[in-house]
């Protein structure tokens, strides 16, 4: 498989939050680099295009951009 990706991302297993207009979804990062992250979700139904990822163990907001979706994991660029 050819890495398309401009970075290297580092492994992590963060709990954190999806959230968008008024509504929040339990998700788990399972990697992030500076720009972008893998996430696992129940499921991928229902997340909008574009959202905050709320990290509770750092504070931080992070606006995302899905790039793609599977069956539980969504992959994310930060805005």
């Amino acid at each position: 498989m050819d890495e398309k990706r401009t970075t290297g991302r580092q492994r992590v297993l963060k709990a954190a939050t999806i959230e968008f207009g008024g509504g929040a979804i339990d998700c788990t990062i399972k990697n992030w680099s500076a720009i972008g992250a893998a996430l696992e979700v129940t499921s991928p139904v229902g997340i909008p295009a574009h959202f905050t990822l709320f990290v509770p163990a750092d504070g931080r907001h992070w606006p995302c951009r899905v790039i793609w979706r599977k069956e539980k994991r969504i992959g994310v660029a930060f805005e």
